[in-house]
């Protein structure tokens, strides 16, 4: 079982000013439509470019659509980069729209 949080356990370690570097792996214009604020996108298909990108002492939690991409993403950096700070979002930020931030858009 790969390391997941929730929704609200996300939203609470933020609110007490955790620093998370949030990494979002959906596609450009899933980005440009809604988004974590303060999130860096690396679409699933540049990770394996961009995984210097990612800070590997700092906390680190992959967002996507629905936890899936991000949960590939978790994996892959996990075994071919060594990185082990890193959250899946579960349920992804659909999850997070219905759950935490209704301003977020919902798709």
């Amino acid at each position: 079982m790969l390391p997941e949080l929730t929704p609200e356990a996300l939203h609470a370690r933020l609110q007490q000013g955790e620093a998370l570097q949030l990494i979002d792996v959906r596609e450009p214009e899933e980005y440009a439509y809604c988004r974590i604020e303060g999130s860096l996108l690396i679409p699933l298909g540049e990770v394996a470019q961009r995984a210097d990108e990612i800070d590997p002492d700092q906390p680190t939690v992959l967002i996507c659509h629905h936890g899936v991409r991000s949960m590939q993403a978790l994996a892959y950096l996990q075994h071919r980069h060594g990185l082990t700070n890193l959250l899946n979002l579960r349920g992804g930020i659909h999850a997070w729209s219905l759950r935490v931030d209704p301003t977020v858009a919902v798709y």
